[in-house]
């Protein structure tokens, strides 16, 4: 019967024991960061600093990033600016270069070899001027390793304003396409490319 007595006190201390751990409260885990955010190195970030940008619809944007330098954080602000502005100038080059080109194939200019070249002109004129008018949109700064980023955003009217006046220009300097642009009635054609408001 002792044993019986001892078995069960045992068991009822052990019950007890148990019970009293699960009243303590548990640390909170971490919150994993769902796939559908936006993580850098295991922090969660904005959207935007990878890739993801929403709300700036008439503009185009791009982001860039830098490491924090020992020179401090408005050195590596500027770098990340830089960097942001880069990404933005070949995005842009890439679009009006191939606007240009689609629009002299639809005037009916593109057999001439020397579209090619004022393609190239325009597209590195207009990303040169329009860098000018881009400006910082956003700034995150990593929790754990201080890197900033940066979106760096210019209007698309702008861009296309630009790129208007740079096709018209680089057309005049090259007297054959110019004659060819004019009996095309070619700007027409070219609004359609470069729309503004």
């Amino acid at each position: 019967m002792n044993k019986i007595l001892v078995s069960s006190t045992l068991a009822a201390l052990m019950a007890i024991s148990f019970s009293g751990c699960s009243d303590k409260e548990a640390e909170p885990a971490k919150k994993p960061i769902a796939i559908t955010e936006c993580s850098i190195d295991k922090a969660e970030a904005p959207k935007w600093a990878c890739g993801i940008v929403e709300g700036y619809d008439e503009m185009y944007t791009s982001t860039g990033t830098a490491k924090m330098s020992k020179a401090g954080a408005g050195f590596t602000r500027k770098n990340a600016l830089a960097d942001g502005r880069s990404n933005l100038a070949q995005q842009i080059e890439t679009l009006v270069k191939d606007k240009v080109e689609r629009f002299t194939r639809s005037t009916g200019i593109a057999e001439n070899e020397t579209v090619d070249t004022v393609s190239t002109q325009v597209s590195k004129q207009v990303a040169k001027v329009t860098l000018n008018g881009s400006k910082q949109l956003a700034y995150w700064q990593h929790p754990e390793n201080d890197d900033i980023y940066i979106l760096v955003g210019v209007t698309q009217d702008s861009v296309n304003t630009s790129a208007k006046e740079n096709v018209i220009s680089s057309f005049k300097n090259q007297d054959a396409l110019w004659q060819q642009f004019q009996a095309k009635n070619a700007l027409e054609g070219l609004e359609k490319e470069f729309e503004t408001k």
